[in-house]
């Protein structure tokens, strides 16, 4: 009886105080993970061939991309992440409370900068679309470099402030050794929906509301006159080829993170262990594994600095300025 009571625990030795393995079958605890060890692989390999192209093809230097480098980083250490989730498949921690204080504040902060990223992939657009006579006047390399460092400087700085009593005295909301849960109170739960949900959420749709006013504004208005400013339309058809692009990313996003801010609205509990919450949040971490996809799909150059990279012609003198485009 006690070697069965020992098997059924995270740390045998702690009888009284270990936490209770749950009982799932052999096979469905495999096939869970080999489905996330693949996604985390994969969302590591996909995003780094972003990294390092953005970063290393000069031509890439664009303020969009610069954004998506962002984004591609962000996705990335949720890939890294995903690792420490499969961790906790059969319900122990066995790294410590300190460390699962870590790794929940670092998640938040990468889940956060990932919202705010895309709410800079919004206004990027509304303004090229919106503005074009002023986009490459004001939107710089340089400016957008600041966003971003802005952008991950309020998620560490918001999410640090949220979950500070986490941090201070780890592990106070578990109730047994091995357990690794994050519990906020109502106002910083309000606030969290607010700054984390709400708000971004609502900026990128009406973003995107305007800029498909103007785009079909735009043509609409030029039909008459085709012939004369064929220039100027081929000019606004790469920015609003940009823009659909952009938008498959933003929608897929609103598809992938919108589930789990939902039911943490609707939910009474601030405990995030049960199952229904783990999908949710594989769900969203999930998103990071399909933006690259989505760009293999939709950028030509994301395929041609692919190809450049594995054939590893990346490593000749010069190849910085390849033509990507």
């Amino acid at each position: 009886m006690e070697t069965l009571v020992g098997t059924e625990l995270c740390f045998p030795q702690l009888i009284n105080t270990s936490c209770r393995k749950p009982i799932r079958p052999h096979l469905e605890a495999m096939l869970i993970y080999i489905l996330l060890s693949s996604i985390s692989l994969l969302t590591l390999a996909l995003n780094l061939l972003v990294i390092i192209s953005i970063s290393h093809f000069k031509q890439l230097h664009t303020p969009t991309n610069l954004i998506l480098l962002s984004l591609a980083v962000s996705d990335f250490f949720v890939g890294l992440f995903v690792i420490f989730q499969i961790m906790i498949i059969e319900g122990c921690w066995l790294l410590g409370d300190l460390m699962c204080s870590l790794w929940l504040i670092l998640s938040s902060i990468i889940m956060s900068s990932s919202i705010g990223t895309m709410v800079l992939i919004s206004v990027d657009r509304y303004v090229a679309i919106c503005y074009p006579l002023h986009y490459f006047t004001k939107v710089k390399p340089k400016r957008i470099r600041v966003c971003v460092c802005l952008c991950w400087m309020f998620a560490a700085l918001f999410n640090s402030l949220l979950l500070k009593n986490n941090l201070q005295q780890p592990g106070r909301y578990n109730s047994c050794i091995g357990e690794c849960v994050i519990e906020m109170n109502y106002i910083a739960n309000v606030f969290d929906l607010i700054l984390s949900f709400f708000f971004p959420i609502t900026v990128i749709i009406i973003l995107y509301i305007r800029i498909f006013g103007v785009v079909v504004y735009q043509a609409r208005a030029m039909r008459p006159h085709i012939a004369v400013v064929t220039m100027k339309v081929t000019v606004k058809k790469s920015e609003m080829k940009a823009a659909r692009n952009l938008g498959v990313v933003v929608v897929v996003f609103l598809i992938c993170v919108c589930p789990y801010y939902c039911f943490t609205l609707t939910s009474q509990n601030n405990l995030y262990t049960s199952l229904s919450v783990t999908i949710l949040v594989w769900l969203f971490q999930f998103n990071s594994c399909l933006n690259p996809l989505i760009y293999a799909t939709l950028y030509r150059w994301f395929r041609k600095s692919i190809k450049v990279i594995v054939t590893l012609q990346i490593l000749k003198p010069g190849s910085y300025r390849t033509n990507m485009l």
